[in-house]
């Protein structure tokens, strides 16, 4: 889909993966987390292809996730809450409030896109440390499993 939506950014990260490796891959990861549309799993799967290990680039991805949604979830805190009842009005962003508040945690353990739920938390004052360890336990499983599929891909190429 990205391919049809984004070809000329596709390209883009493909070759900024292929040129800069790992630190590409965090700072795919890391923007990931706040704004930009490409997500780091396809990288993490064909880590081999770019002559990367499967295992790393998942923990850089990881790294630079939790990294993003740092600062995602700061900048949120800080400028969002104001920009989200302009565009929601009062009694959506209320009533998001009263869910985001109840399923929060869930929220973020489950939630795609996950910048979206980094900047939900951020907004509606999610506690810190809940967001971090939801975000720590849905990246950590989410990039394992692409690590997974990493690891069988480079075996094949072996």
């Amino acid at each position: 889909m990205l391919e049809k939506l984004f070809p000329s950014l596709k390209a883009w990260a493909e070759d900024f993966v292929q040129n800069h490796g790992y630190n590409a891959l965090f700072i795919l990861s890391f923007t990931e987390s706040i704004i930009q549309p490409i997500p780091p799993y396809p990288f993490i799967t064909s880590a081999p292809l770019f002559g990367l290990s499967p295992y790393t680039a998942g923990l850089v991805a990881l790294l630079g996730n939790l990294s993003g949604a740092v600062v995602a979830y700061f900048l949120a805190r800080f400028l969002g809450e104001t920009v989200a009842r302009r565009v929601f009005g009062e009694r959506l962003y209320t009533k998001g409030e009263a869910l985001f508040n109840r399923y929060g945690f869930f929220a973020v353990l489950i939630g795609e896109p996950y910048k979206l739920m980094c900047w939900l938390a951020g907004i509606f004052g999610m506690p810190f440390l809940s967001f971090m360890l939801a975000s720590i336990v849905a990246r950590a499983l989410r990039i394992g499993l692409f690590v997974f599929f990493g690891d069988i891909l480079q075996r094949f190429l072996e």
